[in-house]
């Protein structure tokens, strides 16, 4: 791929982009007018729809602390990986 081609590409993954970026900052958008209709109820039907709304509880694993409180337990189950990372700047 030639040096112009590859700079139409990178154009047009900008465009693209913007594209998604406007998209989902208008869902986001949508989506929260519906939480807001919603109030405190956590499901509700609108028509076809059924609307679920809840609080999820998880449990992560503060690593931060970890290494504070107990750093060679930490730094024993530390597994280091290399990704990739894909730019256009």
């Amino acid at each position: 791929m030639s040096i112009n081609e590859l700079e139409m590409k990178c154009r047009e993954l900008r465009q693209l982009q913007a594209l998604i970026d406007e998209a989902q900052a208008e869902a986001e958008t949508i989506k929260d007018a519906i939480k807001a209709a919603m109030g405190t109820q956590e499901a509700i039907q609108a028509g076809e729809y059924k609307i679920t709304w809840k609080p999820v509880t998880t449990a992560r694993l503060d690593a931060t602390a970890l290494k504070k409180a107990l750093p060679d337990v930490a730094e024993r189950f530390t597994k280091e990986t290399t990704v990739r990372r894909f730019s256009v700047a």
